[in-house]
């Protein structure tokens, strides 16, 4: 793809994003799009929101379940960056305004105190470079119509980062089995699902350590002070204007995000 068509759909995104609207998906209208250029039309969208004054306050991994990763035909997950703008914190209401059509997630945050650069990075490297872990909601939203992606079209879109909500609680990573931590999600005190953390790339830490080798391998590096968001260990759950979530981890605590 030219560079002329990079900043088309850079631009395009962007200019969604701003007004929530919507656009068709770029894979039906770009069948020959690879990855790459996905990842350099994300650059692109995101640019325009650094200049508008916002910073890189982390990364997000995203794909990380066996199930998603069948419904999108691929074979290894995405990653997304996180921008100063997104970040709410816990107790403070969503408003869904801002948004086209989200879907909450519960997962686990880290926090680095030392810098991560791939390749070569390993579970027991992040381990070593996680000052913390909090719970945490990321809330997905898609500018592509109707949730209809394909890999390059979610990768384009900022792996359909929205907005996000950590947790209070606070853990060294260090004082518990991430893998085997259960996790409960409720929506409006009921119930929505139950897990583990195996289910993401059978250990958080797994998901983190592929992160910092595939950006090693553009020569970026996770650095310290940043937040990283390891995968979604829930569904994807819709929610409109009242709804409640609480997600709680099993040895860490808990986090809960509303929406207005």
């Amino acid at each position: 793809m030219n560079t002329s068509l990079i900043e088309h759909y850079g631009d395009e995104l962007h200019a969604a994003w701003l007004k929530r609207q919507p656009v068709e998906p770029l894979t039906s209208r770009e069948p020959g799009i690879t990855l790459d250029d996905a990842y350099q039309i994300q650059l692109r969208m995101i640019g325009h929101r650094l200049k508008g004054g916002e910073t890189v306050m982390g990364k997000k991994i995203g794909i990380t379940s066996q199930t998603v990763m069948d419904m999108l035909g691929v074979d290894q997950p995405d990653f997304g960056h996180l921008l100063s703008g997104m970040a709410f914190n816990e107790g403070e209401p969503v408003d869904m305004a801002r948004l086209i059509a989200p879907r909450a997630e519960a997962e686990v945050a880290f926090m680095l105190a030392r810098d991560l650069r791939g390749p070569g990075v390993t579970a027991a490297d992040v381990l070593r470079a996680a000052d913390c872990i909090m719970p945490c909601f990321e809330i997905v939203d898609s500018r592509i119509r109707d949730w209809k992606i394909k890999i390059q079209d979610t990768v384009a879109d900022n792996a359909s980062c929205g907005v996000l909500t950590l947790g209070r609680a606070r853990r060294s990573p260090r004082e518990l089995d991430l893998a085997l931590a259960s996790m409960v999600l409720e929506k409006n005190g009921q119930v929505i699902s139950t897990s583990c953390g195996a289910s993401v790339q059978g250990s958080p830490l797994n998901a983190v350590a592929w992160l910092a080798n595939t950006l090693g391998r553009l020569g970026i590096a996770l650095n310290a002070g940043e937040v990283i968001l390891s995968g979604s260990q829930s569904p994807m759950v819709p929610v409109v204007p009242g709804d409640n979530l609480n997600c709680r981890v099993d040895g860490l605590g808990r986090a809960s995000v509303r929406f207005i």
